[in-house]
Order: C-alpha cells, then structure tokens, then sequence
C-alpha cells in the first residue's frame, strides 16, 4: 500500500513535470520490489527494479533539461522514435519471454512477465525523454500489469493501476497540450528553426 500511494505521488509530479517525480518514483519502486519478493512473479519484481534504475537516469536527465531551459520540455516522439520504441520493447519482451521459458522457475507466466518487464522500461525511457508517448506506453503496461496483479492476489496494487489509469490519461491530456502549444508556438524573432 505505502509503495503504490507513493506511486501516486509520483505519477502526479510527473503530470506536473516536477522533477521531484524521479525520487518519488525510485523510493515507490524500491518499497514494491519488497512487497512483491516473496511472490513468484518476476515481471512485478523486475518492473520494480526497472523503475528504481530508470528513476536514476531520469532523474538526471530532467535535471539537465532544467539547466538548459529552466523547465521540462516535453514533445511528440518523431515516427523514427516511436518505431525503434515500438520494435525494441517487442524484440525485447521476446527475448525476455524467450529466457523466462528457458528458465521455468523465474515465472509462472514468461509472456506477461517479459512485457511487464519491458514495457516498463520502455515507459520510462520515453518519460525521462519527454516524450507524450510514454503515457501510451504505462497504459499498455496497466492493460497487462493490472489484470495480472489482481490474479495474483495483489488488489490493492490493482485498485491502485485502476486509479493510475485515470490520472494517466489526465497527464496525457496536459502533455500532450503543452507539447501542441510548444509545437505550434511562433518563433521569436531572431531564432532559428
């Protein structure tokens, strides 16, 4: 319960493109990977250390793009991006999912654990980003992860996705606004495109 209300936490400051989201998200990741460690699912596990490595880099990713702007800039992904986005978490959840076959004992699902796992990563590397995609990618994450984690007996981390679903889509709204508003802002004179 503690890990995933400071999830919320998080997920509001990331809405709000504080860069205080990245310590909120490495402490709700950090208290889940304990939640989830006697339980057989490695995806939920794996998805918690994910978000604790991630939180570090994006941490510092946001932190330089506050030096260089004075905000966090947020904008749509380019066609380039998302495909290498969309590629790299499928070649990646195959050949996790193909490790976790080979590894019967890490996972009694290998293909919800290997997307858990590495949708989450590609969230989060779209997130420090700023890319508004990466809310697309936390809701084809929940579409799995919370079903999942209600089978597993887990509710509240269910009940607690639920309700990340709605304020996924609230944060997508806001980026995805601000990305148009920055996209289609004049230039100021002087400035090159």
């Amino acid at each position: 319960m503690v890990g995933n209300l400071i999830g919320l936490t998080g997920l509001a400051l990331g809405w709000r493109r504080s860069v205080l989201t990245w310590p909120a998200q490495l402490l709700a990741g950090a208290v889940l990977i304990t939640a989830f460690w006697g339980s057989h699912m490695p995806g939920l596990i794996g998805k918690q250390a994910v978000v604790v490595i991630a939180s570090v880099w994006g941490w510092a990713q946001w932190n330089r793009g506050r030096r260089d702007t004075g905000e966090v800039a947020v904008r749509f992904a380019t066609w380039t991006e998302r495909a290498l986005l969309v590629g790299a978490t499928a070649v990646g959840t195959a050949a996790v999912a193909g490790l976790f076959h080979a590894k019967p004992e890490l996972s009694y699902a290998p293909l919800f654990d290997a997307y858990i796992f590495v949708g989450t990563l590609a969230a989060m590397y779209a997130q420090a980003r700023g890319w508004v995609e990466f809310w697309f990618a936390w809701l084809a994450v929940d579409l799995i992860g919370v079903p999942y984690a209600y089978n597993h007996g887990y509710t509240f981390t269910a009940l607690t996705f639920t309700i990340y679903f709605v304020l996924v889509v609230a944060g997508l709204a806001n980026w995805w606004t601000k990305a148009r508003a920055t996209r289609t802002a004049p230039l100021a004179k002087g400035v090159a495109a």
